[in-house]
Formats: structure tokens, C-alpha cells, sequence
């Protein structure tokens, strides 16, 4: 009894990891078993991956781990404290707690991060896969659209449309996401285009599936891979417009604890009172180092090359 106890976690093992899989669930699990394996090889990934999960559940318990309220201030007695035992990240120019700040502020990017991640990669992988698919003219004018957002900066793009739309945190995600989408169809466009020819998309178009449905349930789930790991590397660079957008006062307004606002409202002290600034860039620093990490390690654990080292 003890001997099938032992073997049990080995017989797991090797179910996923047999050579014939009996099932298309059996398969998916071991693939998804596999790209695991070769994600934990990654030190560093596994790093990126603990910063996200500790993001999350701050954010989620932002109500019982924030020592204080992050919009009122006791601005007769705590304005601009240094660091202490009461206030480990020190007050600011309202008599706010810092570090409740910046964890309710944990909230925001991630609501800003997954609007974005939802609206833009979609967005991109279908302009991108009916691009690489359809060729001829659709193509030529689909990627010439594409052009001309990939002309303008990032930011000076987000900034024109938050300018129009107006200030708000709602319109700045709407903003990145208009300028985010773009590196995500080129993406799929050139995987579609590596796809369309292949022998087991030829023997759909035989069996008589139409465009649109080769597209939605063969190509797009083949460009998947990739773009996550391109939407995960740009997740940095999301966090980091959205910190700029608010640091020039389009992005959430205040009160609203943005890490980018909070740094704005610091920059008047940067010399005497440096701690109003530093925590919210050091918790954009580090969230954006573990996006990075985490795209890193997905990169390498997707990636098919990777699969016969």
C-alpha cells in the first residue's frame, strides 16, 4: 500500500508526459504541464510571477492592509512626515499615508492593465490574423492603418487622445488602448501569414470551413503564444503611460491614489521631503521589472524552439 502511495505523484507524471496522449484533454494537459516545467527553469520568471501575485493580492486586501484611508489626511499634524513606525512610508502634502496610497493605488494599474490587455490584443489579433489571411487589398490597407498609428510615439498619441476625450482614468485606458494594438496585429499578421499556407489549413478550406471560421478557430488560437507574451513584456510599458498620462493630470484625477499622480504631487519636495515621490516610483519600478521577468520567462517556456533542448 505504501508502494502505490509513493508511485502515485510518478504515475501523475508520466500520464502527462506520455508520448500518446488518449484524449485531446489528456494532450492539452500534458503541453500545459510541460510549458510549466520550462517556466520554472527561469528563476527569474518564477521572481516576475511571485511580484504579479503579490500585486494581485494587494490589491484584493487593499481594505485590510492599508493602515489608513488613502484619500482622507490629518493635515494639521502628519503633513510631510519622514518615515516612522506610524507611517512607514511617510505622509504627504495632504496629511495622507503614503503606503495606503500606494496599495489602493495597486488597484488602479491593475484596472488599467487588464482594460487595456482586453481591449487592445483582441483588437490586434483579429485586424492582424484577417490581415496575414485575407492578403490582396484588405491587407494592403489594414497594415497601412497600422502604419500610421506605429508613426506616432506611444504617448504622444495617448496624449492627443486623452486631450480630446478629456481627463480621467476611464479615458486614459480607453487612450492606451487606441495606441496599444498595433505591435499585436504586425505580430499576427506575420504568424497568420506563416500559417495560412500549411497543409492542415489546406485540408480545412477541403472540408469546406469558411474564412471567417479558419480564422477564428485555427489561426487566431496559433498566434496566441506569441501575443501573450508580447502583451505580458507590454504590460511595463502600459503601467508606465498610464503613470505619465497621470503625472501630467490627463490620467486619474485626484484624490484617486495613481502611483504616476502621487509622483506629480511629490515632485515639489523631491529635495526635502524625497519619500513623497520615491514609494510610488519604486512601486512602479518593481511592478514593471515583474512584468518584464514574467514575459521573459513565458517567452522562453512558449516558444517551440525551446521544446527539443
Amino acid at each position: 500500500m505504501s508502494d502505490m502511495t509513493s508511485n502515485a505523484p510518478l504515475s501523475w507524471r508520466e500520464w502527462l508526459m506520455t508520448e500518446r496522449p488518449a484524449s485531446r484533454m489528456q494532450a492539452r494537459l500534458g503541453r500545459t504541464y510541460t510549458t510549466w516545467l520550462r517556466f520554472c527553469e527561469n528563476k527569474l520568471a518564477l521572481v516576475g510571477l511571485l511580484i504579479l501575485v503579490l500585486l494581485l493580492l494587494t490589491a484584493a486586501f487593499a481594505d485590510l492592509l492599508a493602515p489608513y484611508s488613502p484619500y482622507i489626511g490629518n493635515l494639521k499634524d502628519e503633513r510631510l512626515l519622514a518615515p516612522s513606525a506610524l507611517h512607514w512610508f511617510g505622509t504627504d502634502d495632504q496629511g495622507r499615508d503614503i503606503l495606503s496610497r500606494v496599495i489602493y493605488g495597486s488597484r488602479l494599474t491593475l484596472f488599467v492593465v487588464i482594460l487595456v490587455a482586453i481591449i487592445a490584443a483582441p483588437v490586434g489579433l483579429l485586424i492582424g490574423t484577417v490581415s496575414g489571411y485575407a492578403g490582396g487589398w484588405i491587407d494592403a490597407v489594414l497594415m497601412r492603418i497600422t502604419d500610421i498609428f506605429l508613426a506616432f510615439p506611444k504617448l504622444v498619441l495617448a496624449l492627443a487622445f486623452v486631450a480630446a476625450l478629456g481627463p480621467g482614468i476611464e479615458n486614459a485606458v480607453l487612450a492606451i488602448a487606441i495606441t496599444s494594438w498595433p505591435p499585436y496585429a504586425r505580430i499576427a499578421r506575420a504568424e497568420t501569414m506563416t500559417f495560412r499556407n500549411a497543409d492542415y489549413i489546406s485540408a480545412v478550406q477541403l472540408m469546406g470551413a469558411s474564412p471567417m471560421r479558419i480564422v477564428l478557430r485555427h489561426i487566431m488560437p496559433l498566434c496566441m503564444p506569441s501575443l501573450i507574451v508580447r502583451v505580458t513584456l507590454d504590460m511595463a510599458g502600459i503601467i508606465l503611460t498610464a503613470a505619465g498620462l497621470g503625472f501630467l493630470g490627463l490620467g486619474a484625477q485626484p484624490p484617486l491614489p495613481e502611483w504616476g499622480a502621487m509622483i506629480a504631487s511629490g515632485r515639489r519636495f523631491i529635495l526635502d521631503q524625497w519619500w513623497v515621490a520615491a514609494a510610488p516610483g519604486a512601486a512602479i519600478l518593481i511592478v514593471s521589472l515583474g512584468f518584464n521577468l514574467l514575459g521573459d520567462g513565458l517567452r522562453d517556456a512558449l516558444d517551440p524552439k525551446e521544446e527539443g533542448r
